[in-house]
């Protein structure tokens, strides 16, 4: 594939997926599957119930999760990755191998710079 800056899509991908928490609630949907929203909220315990419902809706718009309502009181919602964002996985992989590598990296060059 020959990348074209001019015709680059790479800020549209990101626009999509990037934010606080969308990776890891990305990432949790593909580990464990379908999810309550109180279970989501466990995980990412520093995301207020507004953010974290924005961030679902968000991703509901670009069909990246499907949201399943059960009519029952009180109310049950599930939130589930979408054949098509599942496609993400390698893309959510990649990124997760280039960021551990880069921290290691980082603290590789801050513990040889502090030795000198």
């Amino acid at each position: 594939m020959k990348l074209e800056p001019n015709l680059c899509k790479v800020e549209d991908a990101l626009n999509i997926i990037v934010g606080k928490w969308k990776p890891i609630i990305l990432l949790h949907l593909l580990k464990e599957g379908t999810q309550r929203f109180s279970e989501l909220q466990k995980h990412l315990p520093g995301i207020t119930q507004r953010m974290l419902t924005k961030q679902l809706r968000e991703l509901e718009d670009e069909e990246i999760i499907t949201r399943k309502v059960y009519a029952q009181v009180p109310p049950k919602v599930e939130y589930t990755l979408s054949e098509y964002g599942q496609t993400l996985q390698p893309i959510l992989e990649a990124m997760h191998e280039w960021g551990t590598k880069h921290n290691a990296r980082k603290k590789k060059n801050s513990l040889s710079s502090s030795f000198e």
